[in-house]
């Protein structure tokens, strides 16, 4: 019997497909807060290469399971390696400030990723962007200094670094929309978990064999560090990690089969909250009252730019729904 997580269900269950969302945006948000819990320990060299390793093995055992290693490999490489280098940017923006930011600051950096598809969106795919997307920009983009409050005593420039990760995330998008929509979100994964093990080894390497500034070290140990002393336990901690990161997108996969993704995208922003419950459990740490009117204007801003673009064309699949990639 061949493996049926990737088939489509015969019938919408809306009920079923919000539970399997919430289920997998709670394992991911998880991930990524253990990834800045456990940042002290290792790099992000370290952590891309042994998480990735994890990751290609679940894809090989996946695509034995699924009918055949054939479904590894994309239609078009080019593109699905472009997609790779985009997230492994966006990752690198994401978990570098970790040490420096909370865990909120880092999800509503990376969450305005659908505010720079709207700005994107006219020059790369000729979109025409109306008052209601610019109006969703001009909320998002407030909401964002919200949260992240660069001005306020003691900010620094590590609170903007994760806005640059939602833009790489929305290149990743925009790639993903016009060469990748007919690949096997298995080959995908693949091929992003190959380009991560490959950065990963490639930084290890090449901040070992030329050392960064000691300044640099200290200042930000977990980008500036190629390959720390590993313990063993924390080989089974990457493995944790790749499991969160295979069930979550799963689940989240399997949801966005169940029902209709114009009704499922704004709630993928529920992601939000859920890093600031983690953020609580595992930093004793809470958003302001005004962090939390950021990430809420965030979200509104994030749900506006989604309807509007189901709208404008039903049949391509919101932001939102390629956002799953993003924890590949």
């Amino acid at each position: 019997m061949k493996f049926s997580i990737f088939d489509r269900p015969s019938e919408d269950r809306p009920m079923l497909a919000l539970g399997l969302l919430l289920f997998g945006v709670s394992l991911l948000s998880l991930q990524d807060s253990l990834i800045k819990l456990f940042a002290p320990h290792t790099s992000f060299w370290q952590l891309q290469l042994i998480r990735s390793s994890f990751n290609m093995l679940f894809a090989i055992g996946l695509a034995a399971l699924a009918g055949g290693f054939h479904l590894l490999w994309p239609q078009r490489l080019w593109p699905a390696v472009a997609r790779g280098m985009l997230l492994a940017v966006c990752m690198l923006c994401f978990f570098g400030a970790s040490q420096q930011i909370t865990v909120a600051q880092m999800a509503t950096g990376l969450y305005t990723y659908p505010l720079f598809i709207t700005l994107l969106a006219g020059p790369v795919l000729g979109e025409r962007i109306g008052p209601w997307r610019i109006g969703a920009l001009a909320l998002g983009a407030a909401g964002c200094l919200l949260v992240l409050d660069p001005f306020a005593d003691g900010g620094s420039y590590f609170q903007m670094v994760p806005v640059l990760a939602g833009f790489f995330y929305a290149c990743n998008v925009l790639v993903l929309r016009r060469y990748c929509r007919t690949e096997s979100p298995l080959a995908l994964a693949f091929v992003v978990a190959l380009v991560f093990m490959l950065t990963g080894f490639g930084g290890a390497v090449g901040l070992e064999a030329f050392k960064a500034p000691a300044s640099w070290q200290q200042a930000v140990p977990f980008i500036f560090v190629g390959w720390p002393p590993l313990a063993i336990g924390m080989v089974g901690v990457f493995a944790c990690f790749s499991a969160l990161n295979l069930i979550g997108n799963l689940f989240l996969s399997r949801a966005y089969q169940t029902a209709d993704s114009s009704w499922l995208a704004p709630l993928d922003f529920i992601y939000l909250l859920f890093v600031a419950m983690w953020g609580r459990v595992l930093f004793e740490s809470w958003p302001a009252p005004l962090a939390w009117l950021g990430m809420a204007m965030i979200a509104a801003a994030g749900i506006v730019t989604a309807m509007r673009e189901q709208r404008r064309d039903p049949s391509s699949a919101p932001p939102a729904q390629a956002g799953s990639g993003r924890r590949e």
